[in-house]
Protein backbone atom coordinates (compact mmCIF):
# COMPACT_ATOMS: atom_id res chain seq x y z
CA UNK A 1 0.00 0.00 0.00
CA UNK A 2 1.45 3.47 -0.93
CA UNK A 3 2.07 6.65 1.78
CA UNK A 4 -1.37 7.56 2.38
CA UNK A 5 -1.30 11.60 2.37
CA UNK A 6 -3.66 14.78 1.15
CA UNK A 7 -1.66 16.86 -1.44
CA UNK A 8 1.82 14.99 -1.00
CA UNK A 9 1.83 15.25 2.60
CA UNK A 10 1.77 12.28 4.91
CA UNK A 11 -0.04 11.81 7.66
CA UNK A 12 0.86 11.81 10.92
CA UNK A 13 -1.54 9.81 13.39
CA UNK A 14 -0.54 10.79 17.01
CA UNK A 15 -1.05 7.27 19.65
CA UNK A 16 -1.09 8.42 23.37
CA UNK A 17 -0.53 5.60 25.89
CA UNK A 18 0.15 5.56 29.82
CA UNK A 19 -0.42 2.05 30.84
CA UNK A 20 1.42 -1.40 29.85
CA UNK A 21 -2.38 -2.80 29.45
CA UNK A 22 -3.54 0.32 26.79
CA UNK A 23 -0.23 0.41 24.97
CA UNK A 24 -0.61 -3.75 24.54
CA UNK A 25 -3.98 -2.69 23.43
CA UNK A 26 -3.11 -0.59 20.38
CA UNK A 27 0.71 -1.63 19.59
CA UNK A 28 -1.37 -3.83 16.81
CA UNK A 29 -2.70 -0.39 15.21
CA UNK A 30 0.28 0.93 15.48
CA UNK A 31 2.31 -1.76 13.82
CA UNK A 32 -0.33 -1.45 10.91
CA UNK A 33 -0.27 1.86 10.96
CA UNK A 34 3.03 1.55 10.22
CA UNK A 35 3.11 -1.10 7.43
CA UNK A 36 0.28 1.15 5.74
CA UNK A 37 2.87 3.81 5.77
CA UNK A 38 0.92 6.34 7.47
CA UNK A 39 3.34 8.08 9.79
CA UNK A 40 2.66 6.80 13.34
CA UNK A 41 3.72 8.77 16.36
CA UNK A 42 3.95 7.96 20.31
CA UNK A 43 2.92 10.02 23.29
CA UNK A 44 4.41 8.01 26.60
CA UNK A 45 3.44 9.08 29.92
CA UNK A 46 2.15 8.17 32.89
CA UNK A 47 3.18 5.00 34.29
CA UNK A 48 5.05 3.77 31.56
CA UNK A 49 7.62 6.47 33.12
CA UNK A 50 7.56 5.31 36.55
CA UNK A 51 10.46 2.57 37.56
CA UNK A 52 8.22 1.27 40.58
CA UNK A 53 6.29 -0.51 37.24
CA UNK A 54 9.39 -1.78 35.56
CA UNK A 55 9.39 1.39 33.52
CA UNK A 56 7.32 0.21 30.82
CA UNK A 57 8.53 2.76 28.21
CA UNK A 58 11.61 0.18 27.44
CA UNK A 59 8.95 -2.09 26.21
CA UNK A 60 7.94 0.66 23.27
CA UNK A 61 11.22 0.83 22.32
CA UNK A 62 11.52 -2.73 22.37
CA UNK A 63 8.81 -3.18 20.06
CA UNK A 64 10.27 -1.59 16.99
CA UNK A 65 8.73 1.90 16.72
CA UNK A 66 10.50 4.93 16.17
CA UNK A 67 9.36 8.83 16.68
CA UNK A 68 8.84 8.37 20.51
CA UNK A 69 8.40 11.39 22.89
CA UNK A 70 8.06 10.89 26.51
CA UNK A 71 6.57 12.70 29.17
CA UNK A 72 6.99 12.45 33.00
CA UNK A 73 3.33 13.48 33.93
CA UNK A 74 3.71 12.43 37.45
CA UNK A 75 3.71 15.30 40.52
CA UNK A 76 6.86 13.75 41.86
CA UNK A 77 5.51 13.73 45.85
CA UNK A 78 2.50 12.07 45.06
CA UNK A 79 2.23 9.72 42.20
CA UNK A 80 -1.58 9.46 42.97
CA UNK A 81 -2.85 13.04 42.60
CA UNK A 82 -5.00 11.81 39.46
CA UNK A 83 -6.25 15.44 38.82
CA UNK A 84 -2.70 16.96 38.57
CA UNK A 85 -1.59 14.15 36.62
CA UNK A 86 -3.87 15.32 34.24
CA UNK A 87 -3.37 18.70 33.87
CA UNK A 88 0.79 17.80 33.60
CA UNK A 89 -0.67 15.61 30.73
CA UNK A 90 -2.50 18.20 29.49
CA UNK A 91 -0.10 20.88 29.56
CA UNK A 92 3.05 18.45 28.00
CA UNK A 93 0.57 17.61 25.19
CA UNK A 94 -0.22 20.61 24.42
CA UNK A 95 3.28 22.11 23.95
CA UNK A 96 4.27 18.80 21.98
CA UNK A 97 1.14 18.94 19.20
CA UNK A 98 1.91 22.64 18.77
CA UNK A 99 5.34 21.63 17.27
CA UNK A 100 4.53 18.22 16.32
CA UNK A 101 1.05 19.05 14.07
CA UNK A 102 -0.69 15.73 14.00
CA UNK A 103 -3.80 15.10 11.50
CA UNK A 104 -5.22 13.03 13.95
CA UNK A 105 -4.92 11.84 17.45
CA UNK A 106 -5.61 8.26 19.02
CA UNK A 107 -6.69 7.58 22.24
CA UNK A 108 -7.59 4.28 24.01
CA UNK A 109 -9.71 3.64 27.02
CA UNK A 110 -10.69 5.29 30.13
CA UNK A 111 -7.54 6.50 32.21
CA UNK A 112 -6.41 10.40 32.43
CA UNK A 113 -3.52 10.13 29.30
CA UNK A 114 -6.26 8.94 27.34
CA UNK A 115 -8.73 12.15 28.72
CA UNK A 116 -5.98 14.41 28.13
CA UNK A 117 -5.30 13.73 24.26
CA UNK A 118 -9.01 13.99 23.83
CA UNK A 119 -9.26 17.60 25.47
CA UNK A 120 -5.71 18.59 23.60
CA UNK A 121 -7.47 17.50 20.59
CA UNK A 122 -10.65 19.19 20.89
CA UNK A 123 -9.37 22.10 22.14
CA UNK A 124 -6.85 22.59 18.94
CA UNK A 125 -8.80 21.72 16.04
CA UNK A 126 -7.52 18.36 15.90
CA UNK A 127 -9.41 15.32 15.14
CA UNK A 128 -9.16 12.33 17.91
CA UNK A 129 -10.00 9.22 17.39
CA UNK A 130 -10.98 7.06 20.57
CA UNK A 131 -10.80 3.16 20.54
CA UNK A 132 -13.20 0.93 22.54
CA UNK A 133 -15.49 3.61 23.95
CA UNK A 134 -19.09 2.84 24.74
CA UNK A 135 -17.58 0.62 27.04
CA UNK A 136 -19.12 0.40 31.04
CA UNK A 137 -15.90 0.91 33.04
CA UNK A 138 -16.97 0.57 36.62
CA UNK A 139 -15.91 3.65 39.07
CA UNK A 140 -14.55 6.67 37.75
CA UNK A 141 -12.91 5.53 34.77
CA UNK A 142 -16.72 5.15 33.53
CA UNK A 143 -16.87 9.05 33.81
CA UNK A 144 -13.82 9.45 31.88
CA UNK A 145 -14.41 7.09 29.14
CA UNK A 146 -17.71 8.62 28.38
CA UNK A 147 -16.17 12.25 28.48
CA UNK A 148 -13.53 11.29 25.93
CA UNK A 149 -15.95 9.73 23.59
CA UNK A 150 -18.07 13.29 23.43
CA UNK A 151 -14.67 15.26 22.73
CA UNK A 152 -13.74 12.54 20.10
CA UNK A 153 -14.62 12.55 16.61
CA UNK A 154 -14.10 9.06 15.33
CA UNK A 155 -15.04 6.09 17.39
CA UNK A 156 -14.11 2.62 16.99
CA UNK A 157 -15.83 0.37 19.11
CA UNK A 158 -15.49 -3.21 20.03
CA UNK A 159 -19.02 -4.47 19.49
CA UNK A 160 -22.29 -3.82 18.47
CA UNK A 161 -23.33 -2.89 21.46
CA UNK A 162 -20.74 -0.62 21.84
CA UNK A 163 -21.83 1.51 19.18
CA UNK A 164 -25.51 1.78 20.32
CA UNK A 165 -24.74 3.54 23.22
CA UNK A 166 -22.53 5.92 21.52
CA UNK A 167 -25.53 6.67 19.44
CA UNK A 168 -27.44 6.72 22.28
CA UNK A 169 -24.97 9.41 23.53
CA UNK A 170 -25.77 11.41 20.72
CA UNK A 171 -22.95 10.80 18.45
CA UNK A 172 -23.01 10.53 14.48
CA UNK A 173 -23.49 7.25 13.01
CA UNK A 174 -21.03 7.84 10.23
CA UNK A 175 -18.21 8.68 13.09
CA UNK A 176 -18.77 4.91 14.15
CA UNK A 177 -17.03 1.95 13.54
CA UNK A 178 -16.82 -2.21 14.84
CA UNK A 179 -13.49 -3.09 14.13
CA UNK A 180 -13.09 -5.41 17.77
CA UNK A 181 -11.05 -5.16 20.50
CA UNK A 182 -7.07 -4.52 19.55
CA UNK A 183 -5.62 -6.85 21.52
CA UNK A 184 -7.25 -9.75 19.99
CA UNK A 185 -5.07 -9.50 17.17
CA UNK A 186 -2.01 -10.17 19.69
CA UNK A 187 -4.29 -13.11 21.81
CA UNK A 188 -5.33 -14.39 18.39
CA UNK A 189 -2.09 -14.41 16.55
CA UNK A 190 0.92 -17.87 15.86
CA UNK A 191 3.90 -15.47 17.41
CA UNK A 192 3.28 -15.58 21.12
CA UNK A 193 6.05 -16.82 23.01
CA UNK A 194 5.76 -20.28 24.20
CA UNK A 195 5.29 -20.72 28.28
CA UNK A 196 9.22 -22.15 29.10
CA UNK A 197 10.47 -18.88 27.66
CA UNK A 198 8.06 -17.08 30.09
CA UNK A 199 8.57 -18.98 32.50
CA UNK A 200 12.47 -18.62 32.41
CA UNK A 201 12.48 -14.79 31.75
CA UNK A 202 9.54 -13.94 34.84
CA UNK A 203 11.73 -16.84 36.84
CA UNK A 204 8.13 -18.41 37.65
CA UNK A 205 9.09 -21.63 39.19
CA UNK A 206 4.81 -22.73 39.37
CA UNK A 207 3.52 -26.21 37.02
CA UNK A 208 0.11 -24.86 37.76
CA UNK A 209 -0.64 -21.42 38.54
CA UNK A 210 -3.04 -18.67 38.64
CA UNK A 211 -2.70 -15.00 38.07
CA UNK A 212 -4.23 -12.22 40.60
CA UNK A 213 -4.17 -8.57 39.93
CA UNK A 214 -5.99 -6.43 41.72
CA UNK A 215 -6.70 -2.22 41.26
CA UNK A 216 -8.23 -0.01 43.78
CA UNK A 217 -11.63 1.54 43.11
CA UNK A 218 -11.24 5.02 43.58
CA UNK A 219 -15.30 5.32 44.20
CA UNK A 220 -14.79 3.03 47.71
CA UNK A 221 -11.56 3.73 49.26
CA UNK A 222 -12.91 4.08 52.65
CA UNK A 223 -13.70 0.32 52.51
CA UNK A 224 -10.38 -0.59 50.38
CA UNK A 225 -8.15 -1.25 53.43
CA UNK A 226 -11.01 -3.91 54.82
CA UNK A 227 -11.73 -5.55 51.19
CA UNK A 228 -7.96 -5.44 50.39
CA UNK A 229 -7.55 -7.57 54.15
CA UNK A 230 -10.48 -9.96 52.90
CA UNK A 231 -8.84 -11.00 49.61
CA UNK A 232 -5.34 -11.27 51.00
CA UNK A 233 -6.94 -13.79 53.28
CA UNK A 234 -8.40 -15.73 50.78
CA UNK A 235 -5.27 -16.16 48.45
CA UNK A 236 -2.95 -17.08 51.41
CA UNK A 237 -5.75 -20.12 52.71
CA UNK A 238 -6.39 -21.45 49.78
CA UNK A 239 -3.24 -24.03 48.10
CA UNK A 240 -2.95 -22.25 44.55
CA UNK A 241 0.26 -20.88 43.48
CA UNK A 242 -0.45 -17.28 42.03
CA UNK A 243 1.76 -14.70 39.77
CA UNK A 244 0.74 -11.17 41.13
CA UNK A 245 0.91 -8.35 39.29
CA UNK A 246 1.24 -5.13 40.78
CA UNK A 247 -1.49 -2.70 40.52
CA UNK A 248 -2.08 0.21 38.44
CA UNK A 249 -0.88 3.62 40.50
CA UNK A 250 -4.53 5.08 41.04
CA UNK A 251 -5.31 6.69 44.67
CA UNK A 252 -5.25 3.37 46.77
CA UNK A 253 -2.63 1.53 45.52
CA UNK A 254 -0.45 1.66 48.63
CA UNK A 255 -3.04 -0.02 50.29
CA UNK A 256 -2.41 -2.85 48.19
CA UNK A 257 1.22 -2.60 48.21
CA UNK A 258 0.48 -3.53 51.83
CA UNK A 259 -1.28 -6.73 50.98
CA UNK A 260 1.79 -7.82 49.06
CA UNK A 261 4.22 -7.41 51.99
CA UNK A 262 2.54 -10.32 53.21
CA UNK A 263 2.81 -12.62 50.18
CA UNK A 264 6.71 -11.75 50.28
CA UNK A 265 9.22 -14.70 50.22
CA UNK A 266 5.92 -16.71 50.35
CA UNK A 267 7.03 -19.63 48.04
CA UNK A 268 3.09 -19.84 46.57
CA UNK A 269 3.66 -15.97 45.24
CA UNK A 270 5.66 -15.03 42.17
CA UNK A 271 5.22 -10.96 42.55
CA UNK A 272 6.05 -8.56 39.29
CA UNK A 273 5.68 -5.14 38.53
CA UNK A 274 4.60 -5.55 35.36
CA UNK A 275 5.24 -7.81 32.26
CA UNK A 276 5.76 -7.67 28.43
CA UNK A 277 2.49 -7.93 26.71
CA UNK A 278 2.50 -11.04 24.69
CA UNK A 279 4.42 -12.50 27.53
CA UNK A 280 1.27 -11.66 29.80
CA UNK A 281 -1.11 -13.47 27.51
CA UNK A 282 1.02 -16.49 26.75
CA UNK A 283 1.17 -16.89 30.95
CA UNK A 284 -3.20 -15.94 31.16
CA UNK A 285 -3.67 -18.80 28.36
CA UNK A 286 -1.49 -21.14 30.34
CA UNK A 287 -2.75 -20.41 33.97
CA UNK A 288 -5.56 -21.99 35.85
CA UNK A 289 -7.77 -18.80 36.41
CA UNK A 290 -7.10 -15.41 36.72
CA UNK A 291 -8.74 -13.20 39.81
CA UNK A 292 -8.90 -9.70 41.82
CA UNK A 293 -10.38 -7.14 39.63
CA UNK A 294 -8.85 -6.38 36.53
CA UNK A 295 -10.74 -5.84 33.04
CA UNK A 296 -8.54 -8.81 31.94
CA UNK A 297 -10.53 -11.02 33.37
CA UNK A 298 -13.50 -9.77 31.96
CA UNK A 299 -12.23 -8.80 28.47
CA UNK A 300 -9.14 -11.06 28.10
CA UNK A 301 -9.73 -14.06 30.27
CA UNK A 302 -12.96 -15.57 28.20
CA UNK A 303 -11.15 -15.21 24.85
CA UNK A 304 -9.20 -18.11 26.21
CA UNK A 305 -12.05 -19.82 27.50
CA UNK A 306 -10.15 -18.98 31.05
CA UNK A 307 -12.07 -18.95 34.01
CA UNK A 308 -12.32 -15.52 36.17
CA UNK A 309 -13.07 -14.86 40.27
CA UNK A 310 -13.62 -10.93 39.67
CA UNK A 311 -13.85 -9.27 43.14
CA UNK A 312 -15.78 -6.67 43.77
CA UNK A 313 -17.31 -3.47 42.01
CA UNK A 314 -14.98 -1.87 39.53
CA UNK A 315 -16.25 -4.36 36.86
CA UNK A 316 -19.84 -4.06 37.65
CA UNK A 317 -22.23 -4.02 34.92
CA UNK A 318 -19.34 -5.53 31.90
CA UNK A 319 -19.37 -8.55 29.87
CA UNK A 320 -20.95 -11.44 31.56
CA UNK A 321 -20.01 -15.02 29.90
CA UNK A 322 -19.85 -18.71 31.88
CA UNK A 323 -16.63 -18.15 32.34
CA UNK A 324 -16.78 -15.13 34.95
CA UNK A 325 -17.57 -16.00 38.64
CA UNK A 326 -18.74 -12.44 40.45
CA UNK A 327 -18.39 -12.44 43.69
CA UNK A 328 -18.08 -9.56 46.50
CA UNK A 329 -14.56 -8.72 48.85
CA UNK A 330 -15.58 -11.49 50.56
CA UNK A 331 -12.83 -14.42 52.13
CA UNK A 332 -15.11 -17.15 52.42
CA UNK A 333 -16.71 -16.53 48.55
CA UNK A 334 -13.59 -15.99 47.27
CA UNK A 335 -12.33 -19.52 48.49
CA UNK A 336 -15.77 -20.83 47.03
CA UNK A 337 -14.84 -19.56 43.88
CA UNK A 338 -11.68 -20.74 43.39
CA UNK A 339 -12.87 -24.29 44.77
CA UNK A 340 -15.48 -23.95 41.81
CA UNK A 341 -13.97 -22.59 38.58
CA UNK A 342 -15.84 -23.50 35.67
CA UNK A 343 -14.57 -26.03 33.64
CA UNK A 344 -14.41 -26.33 29.92
CA UNK A 345 -16.28 -23.60 29.08
CA UNK A 346 -15.88 -22.26 24.71
CA UNK A 347 -13.70 -19.03 24.02
CA UNK A 348 -15.66 -16.48 23.77
CA UNK A 349 -15.43 -14.17 20.34
CA UNK A 350 -17.73 -11.09 21.32
CA UNK A 351 -14.90 -9.10 21.26
CA UNK A 352 -13.52 -9.81 17.95
CA UNK A 353 -11.73 -12.28 15.76
CA UNK A 354 -8.30 -10.77 15.58
CA UNK A 355 -8.81 -8.74 12.36
CA UNK A 356 -9.07 -5.35 14.33
CA UNK A 357 -5.83 -3.55 12.75
CA UNK A 358 -7.06 -4.25 9.32
CA UNK A 359 -10.12 -2.86 9.91
CA UNK A 360 -8.52 0.29 11.73
CA UNK A 361 -6.20 0.93 8.81
CA UNK A 362 -9.35 -0.04 6.23
CA UNK A 363 -10.91 3.17 8.03
CA UNK A 364 -8.30 5.40 7.87
CA UNK A 365 -7.09 5.07 4.10
CA UNK A 366 -10.94 5.93 3.29
CA UNK A 367 -10.76 9.78 2.28
CA UNK A 368 -14.40 10.54 3.59
CA UNK A 369 -12.94 9.75 7.19
CA UNK A 370 -10.56 13.17 6.79
CA UNK A 371 -13.79 14.86 6.32
CA UNK A 372 -15.49 14.32 9.46
CA UNK A 373 -16.66 17.86 10.80
CA UNK A 374 -14.60 19.47 13.73
CA UNK A 375 -18.01 20.90 15.16
CA UNK A 376 -19.72 18.35 17.00
CA UNK A 377 -23.18 18.72 17.66
CA UNK A 378 -25.45 16.43 19.65
CA UNK A 379 -27.86 14.00 17.71
CA UNK A 380 -30.79 12.70 19.10
CA UNK A 381 -32.52 9.54 18.87
CA UNK A 382 -34.86 8.98 16.03
CA UNK A 383 -38.24 8.42 17.09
Amino acid sequence: MGRFSVMGTPKKILFITGTRADFGKIKPLIRETQKSQFEPYIFATGMHLLSRYGYTVLEIQKSGFENIFTHFNQTGSNNHDMDLALAHTIQGLALYVREFLPDLIVVHGDRIETLAGAVVGALNNIPVAHIEGGELSGTVDELIRHSVSKLSHLHFVAHEEARRRLVQMGEREDSIFVIGSPDVDIMLSADLPNLVEVKKKYEIPFSEFAIFIYHPVTTELSHLKDNVESVAQALRACALNFVVIYPNNDQGSEIIFEMYKSFTDHPRFRILPSMRFEYFLTLLKNSVAIVGNSSCGIREAPIYGIPTVNIGTRQKNRFHYPSILNVPDSTEEILSALKHLPKGVAPSVYFGKGDSACRFIECLCDPEIWNIPRQKQFLDLKK
